[in-house]
């Protein structure tokens, strides 16, 4: 890397694995300036759903029988639900079927999607999590309940929030909506060679940006009996596991290994936070 776009050594020498698909590029680039080595072992990939047409039959339903109520669970999700719909020929419908429904966005990436979209969002979870989305809806945040509802859930990839199950136990009428899904990694090699040499002290961090993700990477480690190992480094300092916000660090925390979180949900803050962990161990 030239010296023009380096911005620091203070990773000089250190060793990351990303344990990331979705703007793993951007995280290994901004990583790289200040002289980490990154490598990529994502334990998830996203396939998207648009050939066996079960995204446009969904949009279609939703534009003839338009929701009373919307939750956007993913900002990226959402984007790409109208990409689709625009690409079809159904963008101007769906946003017209989509204007009159209360919009309760999982936090602010969904919030931001909604609103780049030119809608409005009448509520935002503050913890980001699909539980909150659930009680607000459950405890009052609908005027009259949400029983005999027309609800569609935006999910994000893994689908296993629980929100349909939730809400048809209250008598709503739940429409599932997944522009994508989760799917096995595409390189299941280095996948487990980065859980060995997380596990065997090769790596000084492992980066996180989705729970799913997070959940899965930590599945293959216990499959591979290396959880122990890494948890024991993560404990004695030796081993970063940084996560982007509170919501990625839950099935880390769940394991008893503990997390470098950045002060803001953000890819730019996360880096600056693993920088400057590494800057105060220098």
């Amino acid at each position: 890397m030239s010296a023009a776009t380096q911005l620091s050594t203070a990773l000089d020498g250190r060793s990351f694995v990303l344990a990331v698909e979705r703007r793993a590029e951007e995280l290994a680039s901004a990583l790289a300036r200040h002289g980490a080595t990154v490598e990529q072992a994502p334990a998830l990939s996203t396939l998207h759903l648009l050939e066996d047409g079960t995204l446009l039959e969904r949009t279609r339903e939703l534009i003839a029988d338009p929701p009373q109520i919307l939750v956007v669970l993913t900002g990226i999700g959402f984007r790409g639900w109208l990409d689709t719909a625009a690409a079809a020929g159904l963008g101007e419908d769906l946003g017209s079927a989509l204007a009159e429904a209360r919009i309760v966005a999982r936090g602010a990436k969904a919030h931001g999607a909604v609103r780049q979209a030119g809608l409005r969002t009448a509520w935002v979870a503050g913890s980001e999590t699909a539980a909150e989305v659930g009680e607000h809806l459950l405890t009052g945040g609908i005027a009259g309940g949400i029983q005999g509802r027309r609800i569609a859930v935006q999910h994000h990839g893994t689908g296993a929030d629980g929100l349909d199950e939730l809400l048809g136990r209250e008598g709503a009428q739940v429409v599932s909506v997944m522009p994508y899904r989760s799917g096995p990694p595409h390189d299941p090699a280095a996948l487990q060679r980065a859980v060995r040499r997380a596990a065997a002290g090769e790596l000084d961090a492992v980066v996180f940006t989705a729970a799913p993700g997070a959940a899965a990477w930590l599945e293959e480690a216990e499959r591979l009996a290396a959880l122990d190992a890494i948890r024991e480094r993560a404990l004695a300092g030796n081993l970063v596991m940084a996560c982007v916000g509170a919501v990625t660090a839950g099935p880390v925390q769940e394991r008893g290994i503990p997390v470098l979180l950045p002060d803001r949900g953000r890819l730019g803050a996360l880096v600056r936070a693993i920088v400057h962990h590494y800057e105060g161990r220098a």
